[in-house]
């Protein structure tokens, strides 16, 4: 019997309010690296070339390597285009879409992936009305995005004032802090430590689970990660390649 896909194992955890575990991966491409990946530390990975001189296609040899060892690989895009978002989902598990804040264009973002291949006028028709084409065009397009992991980024002050709204929307698996962003839009930059940002993750994690859907946040230092897990936070992911090897290699020498 065929393994269960890792996205919608990952997918299913979320909606059924299970914490999952996950890191960054920036610059190791090469697959081999599952090797040392010990059994069931991660849910998934996210690979991201948002902030480095890679391409997300130099990422897929490791993405099926991942998928042997049923970890779901979700990728960072850069922007915010519907089309990026269908390009992404149609090879990885799922993607997370930096810095989202207009819930009109959220709504477009999460239908380029669970209503993939919906396009134009139809798609616009299903956001506005609710009416499929057909119930087969329903139940194709359930299928097909069955394995797909949608991920919105709450990166803003602004964000947050419309968090209801975006946990709201069809398709929002979970929704992810980046610190640096939200901390650096509160005026308290990189602050990680402080109550303001300690106040507003407990307010994310809250608003979020009301809409049963699972939040969480990044975190390089483990008591901050233990802290933002004990404030609820189910979709956790800690360090990334380069920190944890940093880690690594200051623990050893």
């Amino acid at each position: 019997m065929a393994n269960p896909d890792p996205g919608r194992v990952l997918r299913e955890k979320l909606q059924t309010g299970k914490r999952v575990v996950g890191t960054f991966i920036q610059y190791t491409t090469n697959p081999a690296i599952v090797d040392v990946i010990p059994p069931d530390a991660f849910d998934f990975v996210i690979v991201t070339c948002e902030h480095n001189a890679l391409d997300l296609a130099d990422f897929l040899p490791l993405r099926y390597a991942l998928q042997g060892r049923g970890i779901a690989c979700l990728a960072r895009i850069h922007s915010r285009d519907p089309d990026d978002v269908a390009k992404v989902c149609d090879t990885f598990d799922g993607v997370v879409v930096p810095y989202v804040e207009d819930v009109n264009e959220l709504r477009h973002l999460a239908a380029a992936a669970v209503y993939r291949p919906l396009k134009g006028a139809a798609l616009e028709t299903l956001l506005t009305t609710g009416h499929w084409p057909s119930e087969k065009s329903r139940q194709y397009v359930a299928d097909r995005n069955a394995n797909t992991v949608f991920v919105p980024m709450v990166e803003s002050v602004t964000a947050m004032e419309h968090l209801d709204e975006i946990c709201s929307v069809p398709g929002v698996h979970a929704v992810f802090v980046g610190p640096n962003d939200l901390t650096t839009s509160m005026g308290i930059p990189n602050e990680y430590d402080s109550p303001q940002l300690i106040d507003a993750l407990q307010e994310i994690i809250d608003t979020a689970d009301r809409s049963h859907v699972a939040a969480g946040c990044w975190f390089g230092k483990p008591d901050q990660m233990r802290r933002t897990i004990n404030q609820g936070a189910r979709f956790v992911v800690y360090g990334s390649d380069g920190l944890l090897m940093a880690d690594g290699i200051n623990a050893s020498l």
